[in-house]
């Protein structure tokens, strides 16, 4: 299955990750031998989306995705949002501008820091026909959600909700896409730690 090319994925990567004491910033903590992101990122890049948007803020990924985006023949770009602080909804607006500029009709969204989320996953919520709609684990939503371009003016510009607004305002329009994976997300050492239990089981 190959995800549509008006549908635009977009990565989000720009947070401080000021709850994981450790002396590395989590994205670029290790799994396995591969960053955080750069799992995140490769999954992604199976799923075959034409067109890949990763969004930095805290520090420069640049090096740490550089074998992802060189063994890749899709197009990724990566840009840099200036006011990462005032929360993932900054982030998330910077994706979808660049999607506007590519003229897409959706974009799906995900977390660098949930490296677990597989590329079946990112397939799936892109196969929606709802305007709305998010990826499920054992019942519980989590990522990536597909926001289609009619909801974009909805989403907010700051603080650290994203499309969690739109699940409650228009809950109609959601539609639930059962995963495989996992969407725990990297916060804590301890959460990389589960994360790293579950790369060796797999």
């Amino acid at each position: 299955m190959r995800a549509s090319s008006p549908t635009v994925a977009i990565l989000l990567a720009a947070g401080g990750g000021s709850r994981f004491e450790a002396t590395e910033h989590k994205l670029t903590a290790l799994i396995s031998g591969r960053s955080v992101c750069s799992w995140s990122l490769q999954h992604l890049l199976e799923a075959n989306f034409e067109k890949i948007v990763v969004v930095t803020g805290a520090i420069n990924l640049t090096e740490a995705l550089e074998i992802e985006k060189n063994n890749s023949s899709k197009s990724v770009q990566m840009i840099h949002n200036p006011l990462w602080q005032s929360g993932l909804a900054s982030s998330l607006q910077c994706g979808i501008d660049v999607a506007r500029d590519l003229g897409a009709q959706a974009v799906v969204v995900g977390l660098a820091d949930q490296p677990a989320v597989l590329a079946t996953a990112w397939r799936q919520v892109a196969a929606s026909t709802s305007p709305l709609a998010v990826a499920t684990y054992d019942g519980v939503r989590g990522n990536p959600v597909r926001l289609h371009a009619e909801l974009w003016q909805l989403l907010p510009e700051t603080g650290d909700d994203g499309a969690r607004l739109l699940f409650r305002s228009h809950r109609d329009l959601i539609e639930e896409i059962p995963c495989l994976g996992s969407a725990q997300d990297v916060d804590t050492v301890s959460d990389l730690e589960n994360i790293r239990q579950i790369f060796a089981t797999d």
